[in-house]
C-alpha cells in the first residue's frame, strides 16, 4: 500500500522506522516545521524530519494541513492509507477522505480511556496498573474513531512516564504494521467506542507539576512519576525550586509528620518525606539552575536536617 505518514516527535520514530521497514510504501512525511529549541533558540528538525531525511523519503512541514494547496497534493500522490502519529495537527475532514482505504493513528491509551494530548502522562499519574496502545480509523471528533487494534502492557510501579513513553512508542510501532497489514489484506475489525467509558487526558500545563504534599503517599509518588520528565514534579526547598524525578513509596503509614516535613536521611535509601498519610523518599532531584544529583549528594551539598519542612509546596 502507498502511505503518507504524518508525525513529529521522538514517540513517532520507531512507527515511521517500522512501516518503512515493512512491505508498504512511504511515499511522504508530513511533520511540523523546525522550531527554535535549547538554550541558543537554534532552529530543530523534528525527529520524525530527521529520521525521513535518514531514510530517504521526501518531507513537506506545512504551517497548517487543512489548506487547498496541501488536499491537492495529496490528492495528486493518492495515498491508500493516511497514517498519523502524534503529528500536532488536526486534520479536516477533506484531508482523512482522501485515502480510500482510510486514515489509521497510533494512541497512546486502551481507548476509549484517556483521549486527549496527554494519555501517558495522566495514566501514571493517576496511578493505573496497566495501559497500552490502540491503532483505529480515525473520524473528525478527536480519538474517537472506530478501533481496529489494542495492546496491552503493564505499568510498572516506580516507571515514569518518560519511560512509559518510550515503551509504548515502540509497542506502538509494531502495532501499526499488524494494523496495516489487516487493511491491506480488508480484514481489519471496526470496533465502535463505547461512550460510557470514554475518560479524558487534557493537555498538561507546567503547574500541573506541582506536588501537594498533604496527598497520600501513593498519590504523591504516581504524580511525580506522571509528570517526569515533563513538566517536571517540582517543590521548593529554602525558597528555591526544586525537581523531584524519581522517588518510592515508603513503608511508614499513619501521619509521621507534617506534610513536606524531612523525617529521616539516609545514605543508600535517600529523603524520606511525610505526606498526608505516609511517606515517599525522594531518590533524585534536580536543583534550580544545577545538574541531576542523587539524594545523597543533595544531603551532602545541601545539608537538609530531619524536623524542619524543607519541601513545602513551589508557589
Amino acid at each position: 500500500m502507498r502511505i503518507v505518514f504524518m508525525g513529529t516527535p521522538d514517540f513517532a520514530v520507531p512507527s515511521l522506522t517500522q512501516v518503512h521497514a515493512s512491505s508498504h510504501d512511504v511515499v511522504l512525511v508530513v511533520t511540523q516545521p523546525d522550531r527554535p529549541a535549547g538554550r541558543g533558540r537554534r532552529l530543530t528538525p523534528p525527529p520524525v524530519k530527521t529520521t525521513a531525511i535518514e531514510l530517504g523519503i521526501p518531507v513537506q512541514q506545512p504551517e497548517s494541513i487543512n489548506t487547498p494547496e496541501f488536499a491537492a497534493t495529496l490528492r495528486e500522490l493518492a495515498p491508500d492509507v493516511l497514517v498519523v502519529v502524534a503529528f500536532g495537527q488536526i486534520l479536516s475532514e477533506e484531508l482523512l477522505s482522501v485515502p480510500p482505504m482510510g486514515s489509521v493513528n497510533v494512541h497512546g491509551s486502551l481507548l476509549p480511556r484517556y483521549r486527549g494530548v496527554a494519555p501517558i502522562n495522566w495514566a501514571v499519574a493517576h496511578g493505573e496498573t496497566e495501559t497500552g496502545v490502540t491503532t483505529m480509523f480515525m473520524a473528525r471528533k478527536v480519538d474517537a474513531g472506530e478501533i481496529i487494534l489494542r495492546r496491552s502492557t503493564p505499568i510498572g510501579e516506580n516507571e515514569t512516564a518518560g519511560e512509559l513513553y518510550a515503551r509504548l512508542s515502540k509497542l506502538g510501532a509494531g502495532l501499526l504494521v499488524e494494523t496495516l497489514d489487516l487493511i491491506d489484506r480488508g480484514e481489519a475489525p471496526r470496533v465502535k467506542q463505547d461512550p460510557e467509558l470514554v475518560t479524558y487526558a487534557r493537555k498538561l500545563k507546567k503547574d500541573d507539576g506541582i506536588i501537594d504534599w498533604s496527598r497520600d503517599a501513593k498519590s504523591v509518588h504516581d504524580h511525580i512519576r506522571g509528570m517526569t520528565p515533563w513538566p517536571g514534579a517540582r517543590t521548593s526547598w529554602d525558597g528555591r525550586a526544586l525537581t523531584v524525578l524519581a522517588t518510592k513509596v515508603g513503608e511508614t503509614s499513619g501521619e509521621p509528620g507534617r506534610p513536606g516535613e524531612v523525617v529521616s536521611l539516609d545514605t543508600d535509601r535517600g529523603i524520606e518525606v511525610a505526606t498526608g498519610r505516609g511517606t515517599v523518599w525522594l531518590e533524585r532531584l534536580r536543583p534550580s539552575g544545577k545538574s541531576v544529583m542523587n539524594a545523597d549528594a543533595f544531603v551532602r551539598g545541601y545539608r537538609p536536617e530531619v524536623g524542619t519542612t524543607l519541601f513545602g509546596a513551589d508557589r
